[in-house]
């Protein structure tokens, strides 16, 4: 994502009247269109504290619906992004949720289309930065700031030390790496950060690894 701080979002590159409410309900938004690698044909999207409070004022809702259409904070369609939603074959649901959320800024998406359905949880944490926090399950922390691959696989030994292995053949430092499991010996996540970002040659070669499921990358 091109914008990175408060400073990056003030005045006529932001849309909107909050940068939490507004360029941080835009990023969520758009980055679980990326997570999801596509355009959603429909989305439920749940609200919780100041957010379902207050998004139809502060224009959450069209903020969210814009960054899943992949609208960048500055753009000004934005304000129209129910309307092309509409037009694209969007459908969505904003669902405010009366229960007690980690964080007052917090959506959880639910997307999907004819191939797939993810659930993604974000929150906003103020100047227009966010993290998502959990995706179908698994805990993590992404913000978007950086390049960043997300890399679905069996709970096996050696596993993580192949997918380092590989990035480190190709002179790709990583800036953070954290994984997480349901359960011993089951499905895991890993979210690597890294310095740099990664071609196609490098997702197929982490892609053929053993016990390897899905790689998602995340462009800066």
């Amino acid at each position: 994502m091109k914008f990175k701080s408060v400073f990056d979002i003030i005045g006529p590159v932001m849309i909107g009247p909050s940068s939490s409410h507004t360029a941080g309900a835009a990023r969520i938004g758009r980055l679980a269109r990326e997570l999801f690698g596509r355009q959603p044909k429909w989305a439920k999207i749940h609200l919780y504290g100041s957010f379902a409070e207050t998004y139809k004022g502060h224009g959450t809702d069209v903020a969210i619906i814009g960054g899943l259409l992949d609208y960048d904070t500055f753009d000004e369609r934005i304000k129209t992004s129910f309307e092309e939603a509409e037009r694209v074959g969007l459908e969505f649901e904003f669902i405010p949720e009366d229960a007690h959320a980690d964080h007052p800024n917090t959506a959880k998406l639910v997307i999907g289309d004819d191939e797939g359905v993810m659930e993604i949880t974000g929150i906003s944490i103020g100047g227009g930065k966010i993290e998502m926090t959990e995706i179908n399950g698994f805990p993590l922390r992404l913000t978007g700031q950086h390049p960043a691959i997300l890399v679905l696989h069996e709970d096996r030994p050696g596993s993580i030390a192949k997918v380092a292995t590989s990035l480190a053949d190709y002179d790709i430092n990583i800036g953070r790496m954290e994984v997480s499991r349901k359960a011993v010996g089951e499905m895991a996540l890993m979210v690597i950060e890294m310095d740099s970002d990664v071609d196609e040659k490098i997702m197929l070669e982490i892609s053929a690894l053993p016990h390897i499921t899905q790689v998602t990358r995340i462009v800066d």
